[in-house]
C-alpha cells in the first residue's frame, strides 16, 4: 500500500472574489497604519481594467512580501491599474479613533479614483458606511484586488514615514515606520513629541499625562 502525503499549500490571492460579485467595476480596498504612535493611517483603492490581462510581478499579502517584491509590484500596480490613496492625519486619528479614521481613509481612497465602482471588495470585517461592497476577513490573502491595495498603501504610508524622517531623525521612522520599537520609544523619552504623534495612543498619552502631571 503506498500512502501520499500533500502538504499544504498556501493559496495565493486571485479575482475569484471578483468575478462572483458579479460586479464589472470593483475596487479592493485596505489601509496601512493602524498601529503606529505616529503618521497618517493610509488607505488605497485599486481596479484592475483588465482581470485577464498577465501581471508580471508577485502581488500578495504585503506582510507577507520583501521590501524589494513591494517596491516592483507598487510601480506595476501605479502604472496598469486604476487607483487612489485616501489618509486621515493624526488630529483626526485623535479626533475619531482609529477604528473610524481607517474607515475614513477607505472612503477617500474610493472616492479620490477617477472611475467610480460599482462594489468594493474590503479588508477585514466592516464595510465603511459610505462604501457599497462586502468585507472580506483577511482579503489581502485572497483578493487580488484587495492585496494590490494592501501594497498601495503599504509602501504609501513607508515612503511618507521616510520623507517625515529626513525632518526629525532622531526617531528613526524610516526604520520604524512609527511603531512602538524599543529604540523609538527611547527616542520618544529623550526628544518628546511633536505634531505627528498620536496623542490618543497609550504610550503617547501617558507621556502626556506624565508631563501635565509634573507642570
Amino acid at each position: 500500500m503506498v500512502f501520499c502525503y500533500l502538504a499544504h499549500v498556501k493559496k495565493n490571492p486571485d479575482f475569484s472574489l471578483e468575478l462572483d460579485s458579479g460586479h464589472k467595476l470593483i475596487a479592493g480596498v485596505d489601509e496601512a497604519g493602524r498601529g503606529p504612535l505616529c503618521g497618517p493611517v493610509v488607505a488605497a483603492a485599486v481596479i484592475f481594467p483588465d482581470p485577464a490581462a498577465e501581471i508580471p510581478v508577485i502581488i500578495r499579502d504585503s506582510k507577507q512580501m520583501t521590501a524589494r517584491q513591494r517596491a516592483a509590484a507598487y510601480e506595476w500596480i501605479t502604472q496598469n491599474t486604476v487607483w487612489a490613496i485616501g489618509q486621515c492625519s493624526p488630529a483626526e486619528i485623535d479626533e475619531m479613533n482609529i477604528l473610524w479614521a481607517a474607515m475614513c481613509a477607505m472612503e477617500r481612497a474610493v472616492a479620490a479614483l477617477p472611475a467610480t465602482p460599482t462594489f468594493c471588495l474590503i479588508d477585514g470585517n466592516r464595510v465603511p458606511k459610505n462604501l457599497t461592497g462586502q468585507a472580506v476577513v483577511k482579503g489581502d490573502a485572497k483578493s487580488l484586488s484587495i492585496a494590490a491595495a494592501s501594497i498601495v498603501a503599504k509602501e504609501t504610508r513607508d515612503r511618507i514615514m521616510d520623507e517625515l524622517a529626513q525632518q526629525f531623525p532622531q526617531y528613526g521612522w524610516d526604520k520604524n515606520a512609527g511603531y512602538p520599537t524599543q529604540s523609538h520609544l527611547q527616542a520618544i523619552e529623550k526628544y518628546g513629541i511633536n505634531q505627528h504623534y498620536r496623542k490618543s495612543f497609550g504610550p503617547i498619552k501617558e507621556r502626556i499625562k506624565n508631563e501635565t502631571a509634573h507642570n
